[in-house]
C-alpha cells in the first residue's frame, strides 16, 4: 500500500471524517446536495487574529472581496477587519449592503464604468484611480453630482516581484498609473475638485517566501514616501497591497508571519515618520479565507481505461476552475485531496480524478494517492476558500451552481 500524505490541518476530524463548524460533511451533503463549498468561520477568525498579533501595531487590515464574495463570508470578515476592497460595481453594492460605512470601502479596477464610478462617488467610497482619464471622469461625475469624490492613486511600481504567483506591478500593466507618471498626475489632480487620500500599490500575489514578501512591502513603503513629496496634500492613506500566499502543492510551506512582521516593522516606522498623517494598510484576500474552505464532490463512477483508473465526480472546473489548473498555473499541480470517511486509511494505487464535464480540461487530480474510493464516496478538495465558485465558469454546459455555506 502507498502511504497517503496528511491533508492540511485546521479542520476537526472524527472517525476518519472531516467536520466544518462541528458538522460532518456527509450530513452537509445530505442537506445541500453535491457538489458544495463549505467555509470554516473559526479558521477565518483565527487567521485574522494571528495576523493582528504578528504584524506591527497599528497596521490596518483590509479584505479583498474578490477572493470570496459570499455575503456571509464578507459579513463575517467586515466585523474583523478595518476595510473592504472591491473591484466591481457588484462588489461595491455588496460591500455597501454589508458595511454601511462607505469610508471603509475602496474601489479598484482598470475598467470602471461611469455608472460604477457614479455609484462610488455618490456613496462616498474611496476610488483608486487607475489612469489620468479615469481621474478626469471621476472629477466630472463629482461635479455633476455636486459632491467631492474621495480618491487615491493606484501606482504601477517600476519594480517587479520575483517568485510571485501573479504579478500585478512592474513593466507594462493595465493596473494603475506608472510610477514615473504619478508626479504629473498629482499636479493635475491638485487643480481638480477631488479629495486626495493617498496611494494604493499592489505588486503581486501568492508569495510564499518571507524575504521576497518583506522586500516587496518595504519597497512599497519607500515608494509611497517618495511619491508623497509630490502630493497635493499630505497622504492620509497608504494601501501596501498584499501578496501573502498559502501552500497549495507538495513542497510548499506556510508563511512565517512572525518573520514578515519583524521585517516590516522598520520600514513601516520610517514610513510613518515621513507620512505622519497616513494610515498604512495591507490588503489580503486569499490569505484570510483560502485555507478555511473545502470543495466537496461525490464520486459517481470508477472506471479503468487502458490500464489507468479514473474516479469520475459530479464536480468539476465549472465550480473550481483553479483546481483544474486553468487559473494561472503554467504546469498543472494537484491540490490536496482526501476521501471523507477514509481519512485514516492508507492509499491504494494512484488514480486520476476527473469531473463531469465533457472536456479533457476537467481534471481534478492526476496520479493521486488516495484510499480505494468507490461511487458514493465524498471527495474533498482542501485550500478551496478563495477563487472557487466566483472565479469559475458556473454556467458552462448548464450544470447547477454549487451550494456554499459558512459554518
Amino acid at each position: 500500500m502507498i502511504a497517503r500524505p496528511t491533508p492540511p490541518g485546521g479542520f476537526e476530524t472524527r472517525g476518519g471524517r472531516l467536520l466544518v463548524g462541528g458538522r460532518r460533511l456527509d450530513d452537509l451533503a445530505a442537506e445541500l446536495g453535491t457538489p458544495f463549498f463549505a467555509y470554516d468561520r473559526r479558521q477565518i477568525t483565527d487567521r485574522v487574529a494571528d495576523l493582528r498579533a504578528a504584524m506591527p501595531e497599528g497596521l490596518r487590515l483590509h479584505y479583498a472581496v474578490k477572493a470570496n464574495p459570499l455575503p456571509d463570508v464578507v459579513a463575517h470578515l467586515s466585523r474583523l477587519v478595518d476595510g473592504l476592497d472591491v473591484a466591481s460595481g457588484g462588489e461595491l453594492d455588496l460591500a455597501l449592503r454589508i458595511q454601511q460605512r462607505a469610508d471603509r470601502i475602496s474601489f479598484a479596477g482598470p475598467g470602471k464604468t461611469d455608472a460604477e464610478l457614479r455609484a462610488a462617488v455618490t456613496a462616498g467610497a474611496a476610488i483608486n484611480l487607475e489612469s489620468a482619464g479615469e481621474m478626469r471622469r471621476v472629477a466630472g461625475i463629482g461635479a455633476q453630482a455636486g459632491t467631492r469624490p474621495r480618491v487615491a492613486v493606484r501606482v504601477n511600481p517600476l519594480f517587479e516581484l520575483r517568485q510571485s504567483g501573479m504579478r500585478m506591478g512592474g513593466g507594462a500593466k493595465p493596473f494603475g498609473v506608472d510610477e514615473e507618471q504619478v508626479p504629473a498626475l498629482l499636479r493635475e489632480l491638485a487643480g481638480l475638485d477631488l479629495e486626495f487620500l493617498g496611494f494604493h500599490v499592489f505588486a503581486g500575489s501568492q508569495i510564499l517566501d518571507e524575504e521576497v514578501l518583506a522586500e516587496c512591502l518595504a519597497r512599497t513603503v519607500e515608494l509611497v514616501v517618495r511619491l508623497s513629496a509630490d502630493s497635493p496634500t499630505p497622504p492620509r492613506y497608504a494601501n501596501l497591497g498584499g501578496g501573502f500566499g498559502i501552500p497549495y502543492f507538495p513542497g510548499e510551506r506556510p508563511l512565517d508571519l512572525g518573520r514578515v512582521g519583524e521585517a516590516l516593522a522598520g520600514p513601516l516606522a520610517e514610513g510613518r515618520r515621513a507620512c505622519p498623517e497616513a494610515e498604512f494598510a495591507i490588503e489580503l484576500g486569499r490569505y484570510l479565507v483560502g485555507e478555511a474552505g473545502l470543495y466537496v464532490t461525490r464520486v459517481v463512477d470508477r472506471k479503468v481505461s487502458r490500464g489507468k483508473t479514473f474516479l469520475v465526480t459530479d464536480g468539476g472546473l465549472h465550480h473550481h476552475l483553479a483546481l483544474s489548473g486553468n487559473f494561472g498555473q503554467v504546469i498543472r499541480k494537484n491540490y490536496p485531496l482526501a476521501v471523507d470517511g477514509r481519512l485514516d486509511e492508507a492509499a491504494a494505487a494512484p488514480v486520476d480524478v476527473v469531473g463531469c464535464l465533457c472536456t479533457p480540461l476537467d481534471r481534478l487530480g492526476d496520479n493521486v494517492a488516495l484510499p480505494a474510493a468507490a461511487p458514493g464516496d465524498l471527495l474533498v478538495v482542501f485550500q478551496s476558500g478563495a477563487y472557487g465558485a466566483s472565479a469559475s465558469p458556473t454556467a458552462f454546459l448548464g450544470h447547477p451552481a454549487p451550494a456554499e455555506i459558512l459554518l
